[in-house]
């Protein structure tokens, strides 16, 4: 499965988007293949390139009941850090000793 699912990626790589869908992870539940998709924007292309996908692993694998399917993940929101004190803030989470290390050194974060 994989080595089908890879030289189908490799002959969309012209088309960067596609590429980078076909290259996130899928799962296999019974003859469906799920792929984990981002954003709704990669269901539709998902949809365009669907047919000849499906096509393409059918006769690879001579598997001819194999479905291939979206399943919309939710990414995890990371807060971004943009000021010295987001940064400190952020380190003091994984290191409550800094705290105590800035306190004894008279630092500030925001310099």
């Amino acid at each position: 499965m994989q080595a089908a699912w890879n030289t189908f990626a490799e002959q969309r790589k012209k088309f960067q988007a596609e590429y980078q869908l076909l290259s996130q992870p899928y799962e296999l539940r019974g003859t469906q293949v799920i792929v984990h998709l981002l954003s709704p924007v990669q269901d539709t292309m998902l949809n365009n390139i669907r047919a000849e996908l499906i096509t393409h692993l059918r006769d690879t694998l001579q598997n001819y009941s194999i479905l291939v399917v979206g399943e919309m993940r939710e990414m995890e929101e990371k807060k971004m850090m943009y000021t010295p004190r987001d940064k400190f803030d952020y380190l003091v989470e994984k290191n409550p000793n800094l705290k105590e290390l800035k306190e004894r050194l008279g630092l500030d974060p925001d310099f």
